[in-house]
């Protein structure tokens, strides 16, 4: 929870990522026994926006489905219920089987493509596949250097991560009266244990918008790009 007693962003992409796994889990291909045979799920690109944060102790419901499968990869979407059955959030994500030591993509098993099936039905009408530029000046910067813990299993860095450095990056004014509404990401190159990443913003066009970008120091190496919005806290 942050200081509002709310469920950050970040802790919101993690139980998106616990559903996803437990979705592999319940067609007996769980993240371990992937790693296992050294493959695993990679997140390319994706969308979430939120209409409010669940509160402490409150009980939500996150449903997910596959959709729109090629050869090696599909797009994941999720939808986020409170108690009420009321929507509150919304995310859609294009995820890639990704062989974890030969760093590339590969064919999505014919198991998990026959156990999981699809559905046609979008959770949120956005293009995901659209570039993100990254920036060229911006208003905040703030480095960090990647440590053990800020990669995943798949031996890189986990993409809860970038989204905690981007905020980390925007001032503290701007955390203390909005809350993160919209992101659109890409996942661009990988960060490794070690490397020094900047985190930069720029203000966007439209009111309380942003551009971000997260790149390696002393290379021109960009690791992700986003976009976000930001709406005023309702005051309780």
């Amino acid at each position: 929870m942050d200081k509002f007693g709310e469920a950050p962003p970040t802790t919101i992409l993690t139980l998106l990522e616990e559903t996803a796994a437990d979705h592999c889990y319940s067609i007996d291909f769980s993240l371990y026994d992937l790693v296992e045979q050294n493959v695993g799920w990679v997140l390319r690109s994706g969308v979430m926006q939120m209409e409010r944060f669940p509160k402490y102790k409150e009980k939500i419901v996150i449903r997910t489905w596959l959709s729109n499968y090629s050869t090696i990869r599909g797009f994941r979407h999720n939808i986020i219920y409170d108690e009420q059955g009321n929507i509150i959030g919304r995310s859609k994500g294009l995820w890639v089987f990704f062989d974890i030591k030969k760093r590339r993509p590969i064919k999505i098993f014919d198991d998990i493509r026959e156990k999981w099936s699809y559905c046609d039905e979008d959770c949120i009408n956005h293009d995901i596949s659209k570039k993100i530029a990254p920036i060229d000046s911006a208003s905040y910067t703030e480095k960090f250097m990647v440590n053990r813990y800020d990669t995943d299993m798949n031996k890189h860095v986990n993409n809860i991560r970038y989204l905690q450095w981007l905020i980390e990056s925007l001032p503290e004014e701007l955390i203390d009266n909005y809350y993160l509404h919209f992101i659109d990401g890409r996942f661009i190159a990988e960060a490794e244990y070690g490397d020094i990443v900047i985190s930069t913003t720029k203000k966007g066009v439209d009111d309380n918008s942003f551009i971000h970008t997260i790149k390696i120091q002393g290379s021109n190496k960009v690791c992700s790009t986003a976009k976000t919005i930001w709406k005023k806290r309702k005051l309780t």
